[in-house]
């Protein structure tokens, strides 16, 4: 699911609020019974305060001692190209899309069966974006995704969900036949106006 709005500022306090992270003004939000969710916030800023090494800074997110141990844990980083020394190294020096990377091993690692994602591909190079791309296509659960990303919202969204100030747009369809739809067009003329 493509989560739009020309407000960018709705989009992150909507993922924020079905993260948990946020009390919405008004109504609540349920999970189903056998939903697990996993948070890429547009700002982890605030995951990375510590100075520990990657593979420490992975560890805390662990749920078992059988996830506690280095290799367990040098296994998600490695996928995230993150091997040997690489992964001794602190958290305090990753650049951008070092951090969005190590962002993506705890998402592999908590196994959600349903992915928020703000704004995944900024700070990575088009290599990850094209494997991301490739791995969400390919992701057995539900992603509701923002993203400036055209091809990333075309190729992996097949339903399209607009934040407006009155009210929701909501059209299964991709991303191209929602831009491309006159009866959307109108709709979205009239909710932004």
């Amino acid at each position: 699911v493509a989560v739009l709005s020309k407000n960018s500022l709705a989009i992150t306090e909507f993922f924020e609020i079905l993260a948990g992270n946020v009390e919405a003004d008004k109504g609540s939000v349920a999970w189903g019974v056998t939903t697990t969710q996993s948070h890429m916030p547009l700002d982890n800023t605030n995951f990375f305060q510590e100075d520990l090494s990657l593979v420490d800074w992975l560890r805390q997110f662990t749920k078992n001692d059988e996830e506690r141990h280095e290799e367990f844990v040098r296994g998600f980083l490695g996928r995230m190209l993150f091997s040997g020394d690489e992964a001794l190294k602190s958290c305090k020096v990753l650049s951008g899309g070092e951090k969005m990377r190590c962002m993506f091993s705890r998402m592999m690692l908590q196994k959600a069966n349903v992915l928020l994602l703000d704004e995944p591909t900024n700070h990575l190079d088009l290599e990850s974006i094209t494997t991301l791309n490739n791995s969400l296509s390919n992701f057995k659960g539900n992603i509701l995704l923002a993203s400036h990303d055209h091809e990333m919202l075309s190729t992996v969204c097949n339903r399209i969900i607009e934040l407006t100030p009155n009210g929701i747009i909501d059209r299964e369809m991709t991303y191209d036949e929602y831009l491309a739809d006159k009866k959307v067009k109108e709709l979205r003329e009239k909710m932004y106006s």
